[in-house]
């Protein structure tokens, strides 16, 4: 079973910066492609960056292109966001999550490829 746990959430001003870990457990982490998500109160769960398994290559939503950055190191079985520049509406609980596909060849922004979740870190930037 794999667990992922989130940290590094709080409250910040506008114009902030906070970083995001995620650390996950089991021996396989290396060979998964890992994604941050994040739901604000009566919105639907979104897409918010994702990395591949040889961190080769990332994946940002436009809405946080510029500002927000994943990456990974798999010696300590972490992957992190860091998030700059940020805005009122970055607010929500973020949540990372492990692709369901060992060794998977593309990088996917949908919930449902998605198949482990962490329990969620509360992000909430005031004006």
């Amino acid at each position: 079973q794999v667990q992922l746990v989130e940290s590094g959430g709080g409250l910040v001003q506008a114009g902030g910066s906070l970083r995001l870990s995620c650390a996950a457990s089991g021996r396989t982490f290396g060979a998964y492609s890992m994604g941050w998500f994040r739901q604000a109160p009566g919105k639907e769960r979104e897409f918010v960056a994702a990395i591949k398994w040889s961190a080769a290559r990332t994946k940002h939503a436009d809405s946080v292109k510029g500002r927000f950055n994943i990456s990974r190191d798999d010696a300590k079985n972490t992957v992190y966001l860091q998030m700059n520049s940020l805005k009122p509406e970055d607010t929500a609980v973020y949540y990372c999550a492990r692709g369901r596909t060992y060794f998977g060849a593309s990088l996917y922004d949908t919930v449902a490829e998605y198949d482990y979740w962490g329990q969620g870190t509360q992000v909430t930037v005031s004006r």
